[in-house]
């Protein structure tokens, strides 16, 4: 963050989802590189939520492979799911996939994650904190922060969505 102070909106965010964010979020913690490093080594369940890019517009019959994100080791990509408004279907997935990373049992913590300055990240660990997961961290540096660090990254496709 840049040192501009943005608000936490009072629902979600819903337009210009790449810009500065909050330095706070209610009800979840926001953590740094370091405390993301830490949580990672104790097995802290890593849900990335940066959407999938578009699929290009080809000629028919082009073959067309989507490229693996770069990404945190062992983190749970659930695409699309940062978005302002999101449909039931959409929502279930989110849910489910919380559900599975934790097993199920709200009380296990989770790190939700996307690019750096980008409201999908918080957006999703707000609807995971409105959801009843009790230990919610928000990383805001995310991808970006723990490269920097100098921390590995692994290649990682997302889950498969309900639509397809």
């Amino acid at each position: 963050m840049d040192g501009v102070a943005v608000p936490e909106p009072e629902d979600y965010r819903t337009e210009a989802y790449r810009a500065p964010v909050p330095a706070t979020l209610a009800g979840g913690t926001v953590i740094d590189t370091e405390t993301a490093e830490r949580l990672h080594g104790e097995g802290v369940a890593f849900i990335d939520v940066l959407p999938r890019p578009p699929r290009p517009d080809l000629p028919a019959g082009t073959l067309w492979r989507e490229r693996p994100r770069n990404d945190i080791p062992g983190s749970l990509w659930l695409v699309d799911t940062g978005y302002g408004a999101l449909t039931p279907a959409m929502e279930a997935y989110l849910l489910d996939g919380l559900a599975k990373a934790t097993g199920g049992d709200k009380s296990r913590p989770l790190v939700i994650y996307c690019d750096r300055d980008c409201w999908m990240s918080y957006n999703a660990a707000k609807r995971a904190i409105r959801a009843g997961y009790e230990a919610v961290y928000w990383y805001p540096d995310g991808v970006q922060g723990w490269a920097e660090a100098g921390k590995d990254l692994a290649a990682n496709q997302p889950e498969l969505r309900p639509d397809e």
